[in-house]
């Protein structure tokens, strides 16, 4: 688990995602790949025309769409190339020396799951270039990246800067459990302060273990800043991080199923799409 694997596209999010890998390749020392995935397109069938065109002009303009997309296909190719470049360029301005650009023609998810047995981190953008400023908009990659990857995610916003200070959501559940164990175990948020959160809700000893993280964390080294709150567990969350200095967000991933998320959402989701911070979601 050597990579930090930083994704690099056209979209407004681009310059802060590679931001955000610098900093985590630098914290964790650990090379910074840079990754841009060509998605693939259907080339063109002349069955798919065969009822459109005259049998005269369909060989011709097959010929010129066929030649189009050869075209289209080398640009892309040659832009990403500009992109990891610059990139690169950016990285070792910032002292980032370690570094491999890598070119992939797939999706991005598939790319990923791919290279996932050498990825100690993967940052990534809010959404694709395709959505461009519309902020209410997360990717749908980045519901398919948390759910298969087992590797901890970095998800940058606009304006990337070194976080200071982070917010753990803390439910006392089994994914959050394993948070505090990589958060602990990890390196990439030492140094940084720590407010642990909890909402009140119907776990078992909640108090008890919250106490016993807080306890953990300051045992590893960590300024923790506690608040145990209660009401509703998306609204105290947002309304914490707005009146503290948080300046990163650090959360288990989804704790329901996907079939459960349909009739009762899912605060995870719910903070990803409401927030402007940058976000770690930790399997």
């Amino acid at each position: 688990m050597n990579n930090v694997i930083t994704c690099i596209d056209g979209s407004i999010y681009a310059d802060s995602t590679c931001r955000a890998g610098i900093w985590a390749s630098n914290k964790l020392n650990k090379k910074l790949l840079l990754l841009h995935a060509i998605e693939k397109t259907p080339s063109t069938q002349a069955e798919d025309l065969s009822g459109a065109i005259g049998l005269g002009a369909r060989s011709s303009l097959l010929t010129e769409m066929a030649s189009l997309d050869e075209q289209k296909s080398k640009l892309a190719l040659e832009l990403g190339k500009e992109m990891l470049e610059h990139a690169s360029q950016l990285a070792q301005a910032q002292g980032c020396h370690t570094i491999e650009k890598m070119q992939r023609h797939s999706g991005i998810v598939e790319a990923i799951y791919d290279l996932e047995e050498e990825a100690r981190l993967i940052v990534i953008g809010r959404s694709g270039e395709s959505h461009g400023d519309n902020f209410n908009v997360v990717g749908s990659h980045i519901e398919q990246i948390i759910r298969q990857v087992h590797t901890p995610v970095v998800i940058a916003n606009k304006e990337f800067a070194a976080p200071k200070s982070f917010m753990l959501a803390y439910d006392g559940r089994e994914t959050a459990d394993k948070a505090v164990k990589t958060i602990i175990e990890g390196g990439l948020l030492h140094g940084l302060t720590c407010h642990l959160v909890s909402v009140k809700n119907n776990q078992p000893k909640q108090q008890e273990k919250f106490q016993q993280t807080e306890a953990m964390l300051k045992e590893n080294g960590f300024e923790v800043c506690s608040s145990l709150l209660e009401g509703n567990v998306f609204n105290s969350l947002m309304e914490y991080k707005s009146s503290h200095d948080v300046e990163m967000l650090v959360m288990g991933a989804f704790s329901r199923s996907k079939l459960a998320q349909v009739f009762l959402g899912s605060n995870t989701l719910k903070m990803m799409e409401s927030t402007q911070l940058p976000m770690v979601i930790l399997r």
